[in-house]
């Protein structure tokens, strides 16, 4: 998969959907619902009413790209299920769709060094 150059935004949406939802109706979703725009290049991540399925939707330059993973044991951990949508980091994203405690990820703030003078 190719993905949009730059630092990857990776937002959640909280609510759950209905799985039988395809690509194109994903995007209308974001586009909608949400507010947001789905051909930009961020990363939407879906989840079902079953804790135990997960759907990533993301543009990358020359069409949609749909990825669908189902646990066979366990579920994710997801946030508190509600309307909107929610920002992670590629790291925490990485976790949840590894199935893992994305909680316990945090992003390094690393300073902008300065122009010397």
């Amino acid at each position: 998969m190719i993905l949009p150059p730059g630092p990857l935004k990776v937002m959640v949406a909280t609510k759950p959907v209905d799985f039988r939802k395809g690509a194109v109706s994903l995007a209308a979703l974001v586009e909608n619902e949400l507010g947001l725009k789905p051909f930009s290049g961020v990363a939407y991540i879906f989840r079902s009413k079953r804790a135990n399925r997960i759907k990533l939707l993301v543009w990358d330059g020359t069409g949609l790209v749909l990825v669908s993973k189902v646990l066979q044991t366990g579920g994710f951990c997801w946030p508190r299920a509600g309307d909107g949508v929610m920002r992670l980091t590629p790291s925490q994203a990485s976790a949840l769709f590894e199935g893992l405690q994305w909680t316990r990820m945090h992003e390094v703030r690393v300073q902008k060094p300065q122009v010397a003078q």
